[in-house]
Formats: structure tokens, C-alpha cells, sequence
């Protein structure tokens, strides 16, 4: 190889890569534990909805998020239904420094998966015969910087005062 090639190479490797490998559905559970009572009662919902997600590194520069989303809907006391989604992707993702790619794991990933999760909530429970649910949009930069806030605090609540 040339002195040409081989610096022609190592721009190419330096380069920041992503990559989607995959998006899948790893887990799912609907469950409507008061029906058919509850289609009887005034639909009044009151809709709660959980997120959660995590990374995991399955090779050097492959990686797993799974973004988790639970919603539960009560009407009056009773629970309406439970629907708990864990929507995945494998990427691959190279060549960002380690705060970069803290932030891609857990903002930029989690955003690329919640439309596949909010399909899947949505058309489960039409097929329970509820009313649509429609999940708002959901701004995972905001949510990955009060995650990185929150850790930053309570590093400094757990350093020793000098």
C-alpha cells in the first residue's frame, strides 16, 4: 500500500460511523385483567405511561438499546389494560468519543425506536377494542440531559468534602 492509500484508509477508519443493523420487537404484553366489565363503565381514562431504556455492547462497535415502554390505563379504580413494550435495535456505532456515544445510546437510539414502540402500543390497543391511544412525541435529548444532570449531582453528593 502507498503512503497515499494508507492515509486514505486511516481518514476512513477515523471516521465517525452509525449504523442500523436491525429494529426488532423483543417483548410484549397486553393485558385488560377487568374485561369485559370494564367496557360497561364511563370511559374516562387515565392513562400513565413509563419509559425506560438501556444499551448494552455486544461487540466492539455493535451495540443493543432496548427502549421500554409501559402504559397502564385505569378507569375509575380499575385497570382498563397494561401494555408493556420492548422495542430493540442492534447499531452499529464507531469513532465518537465516550460521551458522544453515552448520548447516542441514550437519546439519539431510544428516538429512532420510540416510533416502532408507539405503532405497536397503539395497534394493540385497538385490537383490545379500546380507543385509539395516540402517545405524544417524546423529546429524548431533554430526557437523556436530566439523566445526566441527575447522575452529575449525585456524584457530587457522594464526593468526600476536603
Amino acid at each position: 500500500m502507498s503512503e497515499k492509500e494508507n492515509i486514505a484508509a486511516e481518514n476512513q477508519t477515523a471516521q465517525p460511523q452509525f449504523a442500523i443493523q436491525r429494529v426488532y420487537l423483543k417483548d410484549v404484553s397486553f393485558e385488560t385483567p377487568n374485561s369485559p366489565a370494564v367496557f360497561a363503565t364511563q370511559w374516562q381514562p387515565e392513562v400513565n405511561v413509563e419509559l425506560n431504556s438501556g444499551g448494552s455492547r455486544l461487540s466492539e462497535d455493535v451495540f443493543e438499546v432496548v427502549l421500554t415502554l409501559t402504559v397502564t390505563c385505569k378507569a375509575g379504580d380499575k385497570t382498563a389494560y397494561l401494555v408493556e413494550v420492548q422495542q430493540a435495535g442492534i447499531f452499529t456505532i464507531a469513532g465518537f468519543d465516550e460521551n458522544t456515544l453515552a448520548g447516542m445510546l441514550g437519546s439519539y437510539c431510544p428516538n429512532i425506536l420510540f416510533p416502532y414502540a408507539r405503532e405497536t402500543i397503539t395497534g394493540l390497543v385497538s385490537k383490545g377494542s379500546f380507543p385509539q391511544l395516540l402517545l405524544a412525541p417524546i423529546n429524548f435529548d431533554a430526557l437523556y440531559a436530566q439523566h445526566v444532570a441527575r447522575q452529575q449531582e449525585e456524584a457530587g453528593k457522594e464526593a468526600p468534602v476536603h
